[in-house]
Protein backbone atom coordinates (compact mmCIF):
# COMPACT_ATOMS: atom_id res chain seq x y z
CA UNK A 1 0.00 0.00 0.00
CA UNK A 2 2.82 2.39 0.90
CA UNK A 3 4.57 1.63 -2.38
CA UNK A 4 1.38 2.35 -4.29
CA UNK A 5 0.97 5.69 -2.51
CA UNK A 6 4.61 6.57 -3.22
CA UNK A 7 4.13 5.67 -6.89
CA UNK A 8 1.02 7.85 -7.09
CA UNK A 9 2.86 10.75 -5.45
CA UNK A 10 5.67 10.47 -8.00
CA UNK A 11 3.15 10.48 -10.86
CA UNK A 12 1.36 13.51 -9.38
CA UNK A 13 4.70 15.29 -8.98
CA UNK A 14 5.61 14.72 -12.65
CA UNK A 15 2.13 15.77 -13.73
CA UNK A 16 2.29 18.99 -11.72
CA UNK A 17 5.75 19.79 -13.14
CA UNK A 18 4.52 19.21 -16.69
CA UNK A 19 1.49 21.40 -16.03
CA UNK A 20 3.69 24.18 -14.61
CA UNK A 21 6.03 23.94 -17.60
CA UNK A 22 3.11 24.05 -20.04
CA UNK A 23 1.57 26.96 -18.14
CA UNK A 24 4.81 28.95 -18.24
CA UNK A 25 5.27 28.30 -21.94
CA UNK A 26 1.68 29.27 -22.71
CA UNK A 27 2.16 32.43 -20.68
CA UNK A 28 5.29 33.34 -22.64
CA UNK A 29 3.57 32.64 -25.95
CA UNK A 30 0.59 34.75 -24.90
CA UNK A 31 2.79 37.68 -23.92
CA UNK A 32 4.64 37.42 -27.22
CA UNK A 33 1.41 37.42 -29.24
CA UNK A 34 0.30 40.55 -27.36
CA UNK A 35 3.53 42.35 -28.24
CA UNK A 36 5.00 42.21 -24.72
CA UNK A 37 8.31 40.86 -26.01
CA UNK A 38 10.54 41.80 -23.06
CA UNK A 39 8.40 39.91 -20.52
CA UNK A 40 8.00 37.00 -22.92
CA UNK A 41 11.79 36.76 -23.21
CA UNK A 42 12.13 36.61 -19.41
CA UNK A 43 9.71 33.71 -19.19
CA UNK A 44 11.31 31.85 -22.11
CA UNK A 45 14.63 32.24 -20.25
CA UNK A 46 13.02 30.82 -17.11
CA UNK A 47 11.62 27.81 -18.99
CA UNK A 48 15.05 27.10 -20.49
CA UNK A 49 16.72 27.39 -17.09
CA UNK A 50 14.26 25.31 -15.08
CA UNK A 51 12.84 22.83 -17.58
CA UNK A 52 15.64 22.15 -20.07
CA UNK A 53 16.63 23.27 -23.55
CA UNK A 54 14.93 22.79 -26.91
CA UNK A 55 15.60 24.36 -30.33
CA UNK A 56 12.04 25.73 -30.50
CA UNK A 57 12.47 27.52 -27.16
CA UNK A 58 15.74 29.11 -28.28
CA UNK A 59 14.03 30.11 -31.53
CA UNK A 60 11.14 31.78 -29.69
CA UNK A 61 13.56 33.51 -27.34
CA UNK A 62 15.60 34.74 -30.29
CA UNK A 63 12.44 36.17 -31.86
CA UNK A 64 11.52 37.96 -28.62
CA UNK A 65 14.99 39.51 -28.32
CA UNK A 66 14.93 40.54 -31.98
CA UNK A 67 11.64 42.35 -31.40
CA UNK A 68 13.22 44.29 -28.51
CA UNK A 69 16.20 45.14 -30.75
CA UNK A 70 18.65 43.09 -28.68
CA UNK A 71 20.41 41.84 -31.79
CA UNK A 72 23.29 40.13 -29.98
CA UNK A 73 20.99 38.02 -27.83
CA UNK A 74 18.70 37.22 -30.74
CA UNK A 75 21.67 35.94 -32.79
CA UNK A 76 22.96 34.01 -29.76
CA UNK A 77 19.67 32.14 -29.38
CA UNK A 78 19.18 31.48 -33.09
CA UNK A 79 22.70 29.99 -33.08
CA UNK A 80 21.80 27.85 -30.06
CA UNK A 81 18.67 26.62 -31.82
CA UNK A 82 20.76 25.64 -34.85
CA UNK A 83 23.35 24.05 -32.61
CA UNK A 84 20.69 21.59 -31.43
CA UNK A 85 18.86 21.34 -34.77
CA UNK A 86 21.04 22.24 -37.79
CA UNK A 87 18.12 21.72 -40.21
CA UNK A 88 15.91 24.27 -38.40
CA UNK A 89 15.21 26.41 -41.49
CA UNK A 90 13.17 29.10 -39.70
CA UNK A 91 15.98 29.69 -37.21
CA UNK A 92 18.55 29.87 -40.01
CA UNK A 93 16.41 32.34 -41.97
CA UNK A 94 15.85 34.58 -38.94
CA UNK A 95 19.56 34.38 -38.09
CA UNK A 96 20.40 35.68 -41.56
CA UNK A 97 17.93 38.54 -41.09
CA UNK A 98 19.34 39.43 -37.67
CA UNK A 99 22.92 39.40 -38.97
CA UNK A 100 22.01 42.13 -41.46
CA UNK A 101 21.74 44.48 -38.46
CA UNK A 102 25.23 43.76 -37.19
CA UNK A 103 27.26 46.94 -37.55
CA UNK A 104 30.67 45.39 -38.13
CA UNK A 105 30.43 41.65 -38.65
CA UNK A 106 34.17 41.19 -39.14
CA UNK A 107 34.21 37.64 -37.86
CA UNK A 108 31.92 36.39 -40.60
CA UNK A 109 31.96 38.64 -43.63
CA UNK A 110 35.71 38.51 -44.22
CA UNK A 111 36.12 34.77 -43.83
CA UNK A 112 37.25 32.83 -46.88
CA UNK A 113 34.41 31.59 -49.07
CA UNK A 114 35.49 27.92 -49.08
CA UNK A 115 35.89 27.96 -45.29
CA UNK A 116 32.38 29.35 -44.84
CA UNK A 117 30.97 26.79 -47.28
CA UNK A 118 32.64 23.82 -45.54
CA UNK A 119 31.55 25.07 -42.10
CA UNK A 120 27.95 25.51 -43.29
CA UNK A 121 27.99 22.07 -44.91
CA UNK A 122 29.22 20.36 -41.73
CA UNK A 123 26.48 22.09 -39.74
CA UNK A 124 23.76 20.69 -41.99
CA UNK A 125 23.53 17.72 -39.61
CA UNK A 126 24.32 17.08 -35.96
CA UNK A 127 26.91 14.55 -34.80
CA UNK A 128 24.44 11.66 -34.50
CA UNK A 129 23.09 12.22 -37.99
CA UNK A 130 26.59 12.31 -39.49
CA UNK A 131 27.41 9.10 -37.58
CA UNK A 132 24.39 7.27 -39.03
CA UNK A 133 25.29 8.46 -42.51
CA UNK A 134 28.76 7.02 -41.93
CA UNK A 135 27.25 3.76 -40.71
CA UNK A 136 25.06 3.38 -43.81
CA UNK A 137 28.03 4.17 -46.07
CA UNK A 138 30.13 1.58 -44.23
CA UNK A 139 27.46 -1.08 -44.86
CA UNK A 140 27.47 -0.14 -48.55
CA UNK A 141 31.25 -0.45 -48.50
CA UNK A 142 30.96 -3.99 -47.07
CA UNK A 143 28.45 -4.89 -49.78
CA UNK A 144 30.84 -3.59 -52.43
CA UNK A 145 33.65 -5.64 -50.90
CA UNK A 146 31.45 -8.76 -50.96
CA UNK A 147 30.60 -8.21 -54.63
CA UNK A 148 34.29 -7.59 -55.40
CA UNK A 149 35.26 -10.94 -53.87
CA UNK A 150 32.35 -13.08 -55.07
CA UNK A 151 31.13 -11.21 -58.17
CA UNK A 152 30.35 -13.46 -61.16
CA UNK A 153 32.14 -11.26 -63.70
CA UNK A 154 35.35 -9.30 -63.90
CA UNK A 155 33.52 -6.10 -64.97
CA UNK A 156 31.19 -6.30 -61.96
CA UNK A 157 34.09 -6.88 -59.57
CA UNK A 158 35.99 -3.93 -61.09
CA UNK A 159 32.96 -1.64 -60.80
CA UNK A 160 32.32 -2.69 -57.19
CA UNK A 161 35.97 -1.98 -56.35
CA UNK A 162 35.77 1.61 -57.61
CA UNK A 163 32.40 2.22 -55.99
CA UNK A 164 33.59 0.72 -52.69
CA UNK A 165 36.71 2.88 -52.70
CA UNK A 166 34.68 6.05 -53.24
CA UNK A 167 32.12 5.07 -50.60
CA UNK A 168 34.88 4.28 -48.11
CA UNK A 169 36.46 7.69 -48.67
CA UNK A 170 33.11 9.45 -48.15
CA UNK A 171 32.47 7.29 -45.08
CA UNK A 172 35.73 8.44 -43.50
CA UNK A 173 34.87 12.04 -44.37
CA UNK A 174 31.39 11.90 -42.82
CA UNK A 175 32.81 10.22 -39.72
CA UNK A 176 35.24 13.12 -39.46
CA UNK A 177 32.31 15.54 -39.75
CA UNK A 178 30.58 13.66 -36.91
CA UNK A 179 33.66 14.18 -34.73
CA UNK A 180 33.82 17.87 -35.60
CA UNK A 181 30.14 18.41 -34.78
CA UNK A 182 30.53 16.48 -31.52
CA UNK A 183 33.46 18.69 -30.59
CA UNK A 184 31.45 21.82 -31.43
CA UNK A 185 28.57 20.69 -29.20
CA UNK A 186 30.75 19.73 -26.25
CA UNK A 187 33.39 22.46 -26.21
CA UNK A 188 31.23 25.54 -26.90
CA UNK A 189 34.17 27.20 -28.61
CA UNK A 190 32.14 29.95 -30.29
CA UNK A 191 30.63 33.05 -28.72
CA UNK A 192 28.58 36.11 -29.61
CA UNK A 193 29.44 39.71 -28.72
CA UNK A 194 26.58 41.09 -26.60
CA UNK A 195 27.83 44.61 -25.89
CA UNK A 196 27.24 47.47 -28.32
CA UNK A 197 30.95 48.08 -28.96
CA UNK A 198 33.83 46.09 -27.51
CA UNK A 199 37.51 47.05 -27.53
CA UNK A 200 39.74 44.11 -28.39
CA UNK A 201 43.07 44.36 -26.56
CA UNK A 202 46.50 43.03 -27.39
CA UNK A 203 46.84 41.64 -23.83
CA UNK A 204 44.43 40.60 -21.04
CA UNK A 205 44.54 43.98 -19.35
CA UNK A 206 42.43 47.14 -19.50
CA UNK A 207 45.59 49.15 -20.15
CA UNK A 208 46.56 46.89 -23.07
CA UNK A 209 46.85 48.23 -26.58
CA UNK A 210 43.51 48.45 -28.40
CA UNK A 211 43.77 46.45 -31.60
CA UNK A 212 40.29 46.92 -33.05
CA UNK A 213 36.62 47.03 -32.09
CA UNK A 214 33.83 44.52 -32.42
CA UNK A 215 30.12 45.23 -32.31
CA UNK A 216 27.05 43.51 -30.96
CA UNK A 217 26.13 40.30 -32.74
CA UNK A 218 29.57 39.39 -34.10
CA UNK A 219 30.52 35.72 -33.78
CA UNK A 220 34.01 34.88 -32.47
CA UNK A 221 35.97 31.72 -31.65
CA UNK A 222 37.18 31.28 -28.07
CA UNK A 223 40.84 30.29 -27.80
CA UNK A 224 41.55 30.56 -24.07
CA UNK A 225 40.61 32.36 -20.85
CA UNK A 226 42.67 34.15 -18.22
CA UNK A 227 40.85 35.48 -15.19
CA UNK A 228 38.04 37.71 -16.42
CA UNK A 229 39.52 37.93 -19.92
CA UNK A 230 38.95 35.73 -22.98
CA UNK A 231 41.25 35.35 -25.96
CA UNK A 232 39.22 35.36 -29.17
CA UNK A 233 39.90 34.72 -32.83
CA UNK A 234 37.97 36.00 -35.83
CA UNK A 235 37.39 34.08 -39.04
CA UNK A 236 39.79 36.47 -40.81
CA UNK A 237 42.59 35.42 -38.43
CA UNK A 238 42.64 38.47 -36.12
CA UNK A 239 43.29 37.59 -32.48
CA UNK A 240 42.88 39.62 -29.29
CA UNK A 241 41.53 39.75 -25.76
CA UNK A 242 38.10 40.88 -24.52
CA UNK A 243 36.49 40.94 -21.10
CA UNK A 244 34.26 37.90 -20.58
CA UNK A 245 31.25 40.00 -19.62
CA UNK A 246 31.06 41.31 -23.19
CA UNK A 247 30.53 37.92 -24.84
CA UNK A 248 28.50 34.76 -24.24
CA UNK A 249 29.30 31.30 -25.52
CA UNK A 250 26.88 29.63 -27.90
Amino acid sequence: MKRLLLFLLIILSFASQSFAQSNLLNQANSLYSKGNYADAAKIYEKVLTTEGVAPELYYNLGNAYYKTNEIGRSILNYERALRLSPSFDDARYNLDIAQLKVVDNTGQNQSFFIGRFVDSFIKLFNSNQWFWISFVLFILCLVSAFVFVFGPSRQLRKTSFYIGSIVLGVCVLTLTFAGIRKNQLVNHSEAIVLSGAVSVKGSPDKSGTELFQLHEGTKVSVKSTLGSWTEIKLANGNIGWVEQENIERI
